[in-house]
């Protein structure tokens, strides 16, 4: 969120600095891993899909700047029991938004795509717009696009503290304090050291992502396997087609339910994450049970109703919040870009972001 905002500010003709606490791109937070799953059949709630439409656009438009392709469009699969919120939600977004989709049962599905194997009572939407961005390129083709337009982009730089100031912000690193009339916070996990009345609504959780060789490559392609959502008995499960020499990728929502702190969390990865994961696989997708390739950390930072957060300090103005993406909010990184500039510039956007205020939280964001 970061790199898309010091791109749109710089591209507005602001004077911007970022500061990053660690490389750029990185692998401590939640924005590595290869690719991010996009999808426009948005069960979480059918608020997203007009700002889903602007990302895509936007994507689009990095791409032609860049000149490099960050968005693959292989259709999406929202899977589950027909009366799961996965199913119910993404039906309803796709109704509510005229989006062109098919309903096909288990069987239905595995004639379609044959990696599939859910169950005899589960059903699936597939929706032809979804795909993945490439999340590590993004980040750096954001960057280089705003140093191009004069940005002044920082890595190794972690911000110590920052207060309120008769012009507008001081903001103190460890090399270093600037002075800025708007400050935009885009922290992740670390939200709550930077705000700590934030620390309830935006809590780090630990993830793991897995990548195996399947033992029927072909049914795993680019072109002949959608990126997925599965509610499961066995939780929430997510995943991507096979990408370069990484091999199919599998997460799970919610991976062990553990709460961390993102200076001290376990980042090595252990039988028993893998063990979390090779249980989707084995259920509903066994012909990719084969050798594993690679595992990975990553953090969630789950606001408490999993809906982001993004809106104006309560009682500072000049400060820009947005964090509690919840694990999927990746994929909006372009329009979140866009509206953080908005509101950093004229204190309002041209989107709707009633599902995202901070209001809806009572005395627990009283920042």
């Amino acid at each position: 969120m970061g790199s898309a905002t010091v791109y749109e500010l710089a591209r507005r003709g602001l004077r911007v600095i970022g500061l990053e606490q660690h490389d750029i791109p990185h692998d401590r937070g939640s924005s590595h891993g290869v690719n991010r799953v996009i999808r426009l059949a948005y069960w979480e709630h059918p608020a997203y899909v007009p700002l889903l439409r602007r990302a895509y656009e936007l994507w689009r438009e990095l791409e032609a700047r860049c000149h490099e392709q960050l968005l693959y469009i292989t259709g999406s699969i929202d899977a589950g029991r027909a009366d799961s919120k996965t199913v119910v939600g993404s039906l309803r977004s796709c109704e509510i938004h005229e989006l062109p989709h098919e309903l096909l049962d288990a069987a239905a599905l595995r004639r379609r795509f044959p990696g599939y194997q859910l169950a005899p009572d589960m059903m699936a939407v597939l929706q032809p717009e979804g795909g993945f961005v490439l999340c590590e390129r993004a980040i750096v083709n954001f960057v280089d696009a705003a140093l191009e337009l004069g940005a002044d982009v920082h890595a190794r730089e972690p911000v110590v503290s920052w207060t309120p100031s008769a012009d507008g912000v001081e903001v103190r690193t460890a090399a270093a304090t600037y002075a800025a009339p708007r400050l935009v916070l885009t922290a992740g996990p670390w939200t709550a050291a930077l705000v700590p009345p934030l620390k309830a609504l935006a809590r780090p959780e630990r993830q793991v992502m897995l990548w195996v060789e399947p033992r029927v490559p072909e049914f795993f392609q680019l072109d002949s396997f959608p990126v997925f959502n599965l509610d499961a008995p066995e939780g929430h499960f997510y995943g991507f087609p096979i990408f370069g020499p990484s091999g199919f990728k599998i997460g799970k929502y919610h991976h062990r339910r553990e709460a961390v702190d993102p200076d001290r969390m376990d980042r090595d990865c252990h039988p028993e994450d893998e063990a979390v994961l090779r249980e989707g696989i084995r259920r509903y997708l066994p012909d990719a049970d084969g050798p594993t390739v690679a595992m990975k950390t990553c953090l969630f930072t789950n606001s408490p109703d999993e809906h982001f957060i993004i809106d104006t300090h309560r009682t500072l103005p000049q400060v820009t919040l947005a964090a509690g993406f919840s694990g999927h909010g990746f994929k909006f990184c372009s329009v979140v870009g866009e509206i953080l500039a908005e509101l950093t510039i004229d204190r309002a956007s041209r989107h709707n972001l009633e599902l995202f205020k901070l209001s809806r939280f009572g005395t627990l964001a009283a920042t």
